[in-house]
């Protein structure tokens, strides 16, 4: 049986001016795409009383509008295998939201996680996505699983990319179930402060999608049923999202004072001044700071931070660099990854013009942020970012003020957009770099999107023309956005020699790229095995513009295979040129001269299905390297023990060779986490990493109680051992340093 939401198109007839029109010119955009509607679904206010315990038995959800959820997969648009019936309704204060999920085998439901913003698969979830701008490209999402506890994301560019979601937004919102002979039932209660909007007329439009995963089924159910076109993130794609309507919801402004209190001590182990013996040094920790979001107006967040500090946060994930370029870490400062999607502006892969570690980090290491600023909204139709910090003097390098602008707004249809950013590096020495860039999303027919992109910088230490190529970076990129029949993604892309992005991320300068891919995709019906697969010829060609050469080449065959129950393959077959110009070293005793070489070599990658409660990923590498061999090979476990305790680890052996030079390398990596939660509220955490090239043991203990939203107890036990301590003389001590930090931080909410 197939259910189909859309009964009706209604078409919205539109006029472009003579400003979009010459802008679209200069993107040399001529495509024009038709925008649809529906009549939105109205939500009704209530205001009768919900005490919020799981248990669906107040009159007031009698009045609430009704769901029922079908299936998206395996079988997209079927009666979904176990009913699920939700309820939507509101009031001056918050959004309610209740699902009936039956089980008629309650005993086989999964829940095992109490961990906050847990995602994995091995659960049953239930939630909602809301795209309360109604921007076709946003959405906040709301879930919970049979255990109670809580996972809020923010979904980014569509939900298109290899993971558009940014975990580790956060707001205040609660949620209560309960488990019975016939499933679970859940009550959400979201408070409209908590919620950004823009109302027209007294009438508040967002998109709305519900979801719910039985994990033993691998199962998705959705509403609206939307097709699943584009893969494993087709359900969370918010320009597919159902239109709701609200009568008069009032958009409170928000006030969150948030002081935090930090103590404790840090153990050195320092080289003296005649380097004969290390001697240990002790620095005591006391120290106070403050974090504050409001309300600017009813779609404008402020958030001001005082003394800013990231004591609670794990250590960056130990790496092998195989490679002659920088090794590219991703942000884990909650302060930076709250609405890090606004700030984005990127050139393909790592490369972007705005990356938050340049702010207070440098050569690896934390240094001061005295405070700084933060704004986020929209106002009028442009999506706005500002951000400003202001960092300490460290290592020789002066105080910097690190500052960021961005906008970006729709045109022509709700999936096109235009936008630009600037970012400047000020030190109080005098020292500067200034960058703006330009870009846009258009899309042009059905699923084929052009993505635009241009920047410049300015600095001191470069010659820097505005009517020059020098400073300059451009990417252009065509892709159809679909899973199932042919897919393209075809790029170009350019840097010149003077662009230097001072708080960004480039990894080679003045060189012209050509990529990236042609595949055929398929997804069978539910009564094969494979869920989708896919094969795809991938590869790309970077020139040097100085000489016109041949800088690096790739190119080869792909294939990926995802079954019904989770499980994953992908295999590929390499051929790469590199020349390399200089010699750079793989590790104190290994390195790869100057040279150009060509060589071949498969990579392969296996995940077990991940609706299961042990599951584990192998992954590996053989064949040349340069002018010898690699063969690396990698596993990845992770065992959801109980509902309290959950293991997870990786290790990983680099087998390097280079047999005319006599040269070997056997690099490792190792690491290992433990989370035990004795509820979900307190939790005990253990990361542990153990690097051979770096010789270090890094060991992170922390301890958390966060009782509700924004009540926070950390404690943290952090240390770093040295391993093969005879390389050095002296010889190095055991432990190179130990901190103990104690953080408490509580948020007054008005």
């Amino acid at each position: 049986m197939k259910f189909d939401h859309f009964k009706k198109d209604i078409f919205i007839p539109f006029q472009i001016s003579a400003g979009t029109a010459l802008l679209l010119f200069v993107f040399n955009f001529s495509g024009i795409s038709d925008v649809y509607a529906q009549s939105p679904t109205i939500i009704p206010e209530t205001m009768k009383e919900i005490h919020l315990d799981g248990i669906l038995g107040e009159d007031a959800w009698q009045d609430a509008v009704t769901f029922r959820l079908v299936m998206h997969s395996p079988g997209n648009g079927e009666e979904a295998s176990e009913p699920t019936t939700v309820y939507l309704m509101y009031d001056d204060r918050y959004l309610y939201v209740a699902g009936n999920m039956s089980d008629s085998e309650p005993e086989k439901i999964q829940a095992p996680t109490k961990k906050r913003d847990e995602m994995g698969l091995n659960s049953d979830w239930f939630g909602i996505f809301l795209d309360t701008f109604n921007d076709k490209e946003n959405g906040l999402t709301f879930l919970t699983t049979p255990s109670g506890l809580r996972t809020d994301f923010h979904i980014y560019n569509d939900g298109q990319g290899d993971f558009p979601v940014n975990r580790d937004w956060n707001t205040f919102w609660d949620v209560e179930v309960n488990q019975n002979d016939r499933g679970w039932t859940v009550e959400m209660r979201i408070p409209v402060s908590s919620l950004r909007f823009q109302d027209s007329k007294g009438k508040t439009t967002m998109g709305l999608s519900i979801i719910r995963y039985i994990a033993r089924k691998s199962e998705w159910d959705s509403y609206p049923n939307i097709s699943d076109q584009w893969g494993f993130w087709s359900p969370f794609k918010p320009s597919q999202f159902l239109e709701i309507t609200f009568e008069n919801l009032s958009n409170r402004k928000p006030l969150y004072i948030a002081p935090y209190l930090l103590g404790g001590v840090t153990q050195r182990n320092i080289l003296n001044n005649q380097e004969t013996e290390y001697e240990l040094e002790n620095t005591t920790t006391l120290e106070p700071g403050l974090d504050v979001k409001f309300g600017l107006t009813s779609n404008l967040t402020a958030d001001v931070t005082i003394n800013t500090d990231f004591a609670q946060v794990e250590a960056d994930n130990q790496q092998v660099n195989l490679t002659r370029f920088s090794l590219f870490f991703p942000e884990k400062r909650l302060f930076f990854l709250e609405r890090s999607s606004t700030f984005d502006f990127g050139f393909g892969g790592p490369d972007r013009l705005f990356y938050s570690r340049r702010i207070g980090i440098h050569n690896g290491e934390p240094s001061r942020i005295y405070g700084g600023a933060r704004v986020v909204g929209r106002t009028g139709p442009w999506d706005l970012g500002f951000l400003s910090m202001q960092t300490e003097a460290a290592q020789g390098v002066s105080s910097k003020n690190n500052s960021v602008l961005r906008l970006r707004r729709q045109i022509i249809n709700e999936n096109t957009y235009v936008g630009g950013m600037m970012t400047s590096l000020i030190g109080t020495d005098g020292s500067q770099n200034i960058a703006y860039g330009i870009d846009g999303v258009f899309k042009l027919f059905d699923q084929s999107y052009l993505t635009t992109a241009w920047a410049q910088t300015f600095d001191d230490e470069k010659n820097s023309e505005l009517l020059s190529t020098d400073p300059s970076r451009l990417r252009i990129n065509f892709e159809n956005r679909d899973f199932a029949g042919f897919t393209y993604d075809l790029s170009y892309s350019y840097s010149g020699e003077s662009y230097n992005p001072g708080l960004g991320f480039q990894n080679r300068s003045n060189f012209t790229r050509f990529g990236n891919s042609l595949g055929i995709g398929w997804i069978p019906d539910h009564h094969s095995f494979i869920n989708r697969h896919k094969i795809s010829a991938n590869g790309f060609l970077i020139l040097s513009n100085e000489t016109g050469t041949t800088e690096s080449l790739e190119i080869g065959p792909e294939y990926n295979l995802n079954t019904l129950k989770s499980a994953n393959v992908t295999i590929d077959f390499k051929y790469q040129y590199e020349d390399v110009p200089q010699t750079f070293d793989l590790s104190n005793e290994v390195e790869v001269p100057a040279g150009a070489y060509d060589f071949f070599g498969s990579n392969f990658s296996f995940e077990t299905s991940n609706s299961r409660l042990l599951t584990a990923t192998f992954s590996g590498y053989t064949g040349t390297f340069f002018d010898g061999w690699r063969h690396t090979l990698g596993i990845s476990p992770n065992w959801s023990v109980s509902p309290s305790l959950n293991l997870s680890g990786l290790y990983q052996i680099n087998y390097v060779t280079f047999p005319d030079r006599n040269q070997l390398l056997t690099a490792s990596v190792a690491r290992l986490r433990m989370l035990y939660m004795f509820n979900i509220a307190f939790s005990v955490s253990a990361f542990t990493q153990y690097n051979s090239l770096s010789n270090g043991i890094i060991s992170n203990l922390r301890i958390r109680y966060n009782p509700s939203e924004g009540n926070d107890l950390y404690i943290v036990f952090n240390e770093t051992f040295n391993t093969n301590r005879s390389r050095m003389n002296p010889v190095l001590p055991i432990t190179d340093n130990r901190t103990i930090l104690l953080k408490y931080t509580y948020t007054f909410n008005y």
